[in-house]
């Protein structure tokens, strides 16, 4: 029964993930009001949150769940899932400082800062396609050693 809250946990957080990511990808625009950059940087707390408990839920399943730290431990596509989801949360930062500034600004933000903001977005959306295919490899066994 852990091994299964574990795993359902795990995954409507990752869908909770993309779906804020998603919402970011939509909504930062090149003439977005001072209003929708405050939203946007509570969103942006949100991703922040629920990638925290992906870490924390995730190395739980990892470690207290069915096949166990040793099948995971010994896996290319793990640590190659563990990367790219590192990768993400590091594309994520200069966005963030982004959205903090927007929040506290008086003004809207510039078309620049915004381009910049979006460019970290795509790269992150690009990169989380790769985490299904990463994950679907390693439960079935492929890239252990």
């Amino acid at each position: 029964m852990l091994d299964l809250a574990l795993a359902s946990a795990h995954h409507i957080l990752i869908f909770g993930i993309f779906g804020v990511l998603f919402a970011e990808f939509i909504v930062v625009r090149p003439g977005l009001s001072n209003a929708a950059a405050r939203r946007i940087a509570t969103m942006d707390a949100w991703y922040g949150a629920l990638a925290g408990a992906v870490i924390v839920i995730g190395f739980c399943r990892a470690i207290f769940a069915a096949k166990g730290w040793d099948y995971y431990s010994h896996n290319g596509f793990f640590w190659a899932k563990i990367a790219d989801f590192a990768l993400i949360g590091l594309l994520s930062v200069p966005p963030t400082i982004a959205f903090i500034r927007w929040r506290k600004s008086e003004v809207a933000p510039d078309d620049a800062a915004i381009r910049l903001a979006r460019r970290y977005i795509h790269i992150e959306v690009a990169l989380f396609v790769l985490l299904p295919i990463f994950a679907a490899a390693m439960a079935r066994g492929y890239g252990e050693f």
